[in-house]
């Protein structure tokens, strides 16, 4: 199995204290976990993208940007990138350009988005949300695989001739489809042949297995190659401790608290308490055995290939590296042996893009030092729970 670190920049303060982080020290926190990540082995770093609440993501390219200009392996994806609202051509254009700085690292995680107040805030008609995601991935994927691009649709104006730059770095990159709790989006990635990342957060398992399963039907069913329908899994949030009764005592109350002031239609936890929430939900709270199992308790019903994670940030900046590293000390190297993969390996038909070569090239001279939260800062909690909300992608 590949592992992916996802921040959504949630900001909001924490439940329990009252302190919140400024953007200025989220937004480094959010590159230096990644630089981090890189270089403790995980696989993927995803930024995720909103434009309404309290979250600081509405700008994941300039975030994933930094990424890249400082770090040199590890891929980066998004979660997700909310195609609906946004022009395919610039989309190519901005995307291409992280594609270019980080050297063939880019997979993006496209999505229609799981807030409901993004589309009256784009002037865009919620009703058609589908339509437009459709409609826009099929003008996103021409404008990265033909040059003099000459389209015309229903939610843009025409093309005549166009060829975007930046081009890709090695030819288009790879696209994952967000899915929360429909058939559509898993049936969109299924006609073109991409992975899948399901949101596996809210709802029973049972619900994501649904989905997971008509994937790779209507995967088959278009002819592609069975062995290629990768799977992606969110989980929520981690908190990881000695023991699974040290875990839920730190991290409840804040859980709980955050559970009772949300209510986000679509997005609305049936995990109510702690106890619920590690006994049956996805959430990856526990000692490093109890979170090993609930992966591959659900590698047994999925039979996924790549576990998402996101980190608690209302708990001290130094205790998320700390748990960083304690995932890919203790966690990581027994998911990869019981779980095994050709995702990223040399089986997988996109191996030939440059990522699959690490290191490309050394640290860049104008990489930064990692930075040092100030000791009073506390980051807030990340009420991430999923990459798209139930019934929203």
């Amino acid at each position: 199995m590949k592992f992916q670190i996802l921040d959504i920049v949630p900001y909001i303060s924490n439940p329990v204290t009252g302190r919140l982080v400024s953007p200025a020290d989220r937004f480094a926190q959010t590159v230096q976990v990644a630089r981090r990540a890189e270089e403790l082995g995980f696989d993927a770093y995803a930024v995720g993208e909103r434009h309404a609440g309290h979250f600081l993501s509405t700008s994941p390219t300039v975030l994933l940007g930094a990424i890249a200009a400082t770090t040199t392996r590890i891929r980066l994806q998004t979660g997700v990138t909310v195609l609906s609202l946004l022009d395919p051509v610039r989309v190519a254009e901005d995307y291409a350009t992280i594609d270019q700085l980080s050297r063939g690292r880019l997979e993006p995680t496209i999505g229609k988005g799981n807030e409901v107040k993004h589309y009256p805030l784009f002037g865009l008609d919620i009703a058609r949300q589908w339509d437009l995601l459709e409609e826009k991935y099929e003008l996103l994927r021409r404008l990265w695989r033909e040059q003099s691009v000459s389209w015309q649709g229903e939610f843009r104006a025409p093309l005549d001739g166009v060829t975007t730059l930046p081009r890709p770095f090695a030819g288009p990159p790879r696209i994952w489809h967000g899915s929360a709790t429909t058939l559509r989006s898993a049936a969109l990635a299924a006609k073109w042949g991409d992975p899948l990342f399901t949101a596996n957060a809210i709802q029973p398992r049972e619900n994501y297995a649904v989905l997971i399963d008509h994937y790779r039907a209507e995967y088959a069913r278009h002819g592609h190659d069975p062995a290629h329908a990768y799977v992606g899994s969110g989980s929520g949030f981690t908190f990881v401790a000695d023991t699974t009764r040290e875990a839920k005592e730190q991290y409840g109350p804040v859980y709980e608290a955050i559970v009772a002031a949300t209510n986000v239609p679509g997005n609305n936890t049936p995990f109510r308490d702690i106890d619920h929430a590690v006994a049956e939900g996805p959430a990856l709270v526990g000692s490093p055995q109890q979170i090993i199992d609930k992966i591959l308790s659900y590698h047994d019903l999925f039979g996924h290939d790549l576990q998402s994670l996101s980190l608690p940030t209302t708990v001290p900046f130094e205790q998320q590296l700390d748990m960083v590293e304690r995932f890919a000390a203790e966690i990581i190297p027994t998911v990869r042996r019981e779980a095994p993969t050709t995702l990223w390996e040399e089986a997988d038909p996109f191996a030939g893009r440059p990522a699959f070569a690490r290191p490309l090239f050394a640290a860049p001279p104008f990489a930064t030092p990692p930075f040092a939260a100030p000791p009073t800062a506390q980051p807030q909690l990340a009420h991430t729970i999923n990459l798209t909300a139930p019934g929203e992608s």
